[in-house]
């Protein structure tokens, strides 16, 4: 069965290869699948929201037939802003924002010091990260991580695109990292459940390529 296009945003500090487990799942089930790499994650620190937006945007330009936008994590935000002409969003424990919001202003503001311009990697990122992930995975995904710029939390959104697209949204039962106000807005719209912590896109592939086809 054709599903057609599904594009996979990675969230902070990640790249595109954290998908390297779930793309055959979702190849398998009849999904054409493409990925990309947001700037913002790059280790640039004059990359922000603005610079991730134009890059999703362009990626689902660039495709034919329908398009599913699968968001994790911090790639809500840009998804948000730029993906107004897909046919459907995915957002895996992903911050939904309002327009006029960033990822900091509804946690009262940041959680480092003013000031700083590259965030480095979340630590002990086995345990906030990849706590249900093999050893080796886990060791492997953690290496792969890079540092976030802090302008890609603190830049204000313009658009919602979850507003007019159909948008199926997905929480992770032990997930440490996800910061509360955002899983309660998921939760408020309904999100379906999986176990496990932040990354089941490594811990459980299968599981979480059902849950998007089925969803």
């Amino acid at each position: 069965m054709d599903r057609g296009n599904l594009l996979l945003v990675h969230g902070a500090w990640h790249g595109s290869w954290c998908w390297d487990l779930l793309v055959p799942e979702l190849r398998s089930r009849g999904w054409t699948t493409s990925v990309l790499d947001l700037p913002s994650a790059s280790g640039a620190p004059a990359a922000g929201v603005r610079e991730d937006a134009e890059v999703v945007r362009a990626a689902i330009g660039a495709l034919d037939g329908p398009v599913t936008v699968l968001a994790h994590s911090y790639a809500g935000v840009p998804v948000g802003e730029a993906a107004q002409a897909a046919d459907r969003l995915v957002y895996l424990a992903a911050h939904l924002l309002e327009p006029g919001e960033s990822v900091v202003s509804p946690l009262g503001g940041p959680w480092y010091e003013p000031g700083t311009k590259l965030l480095d990697v979340p630590e002990p990122a086995r345990d906030l990260l990849f706590a249900d992930v093999p050893d080796e995975r886990a060791a492997w995904a953690a290496a792969r991580l890079r540092p976030q710029s802090a302008r890609s939390f603190e830049e204000p959104v313009t658009a919602a695109a979850w507003r007019t697209v159909p948008t199926t949204s997905i929480l992770c039962a032990d997930d440490v990292i996800f910061p509360a106000p955002f899983a309660d807005r998921l939760r408020a719209r309904g999100a379906l459940r999986l176990p496990g912590s932040h990354s089941p896109f490594l811990s459980r592939p299968a599981e979480l390529a059902d849950l998007i086809t089925a969803g």
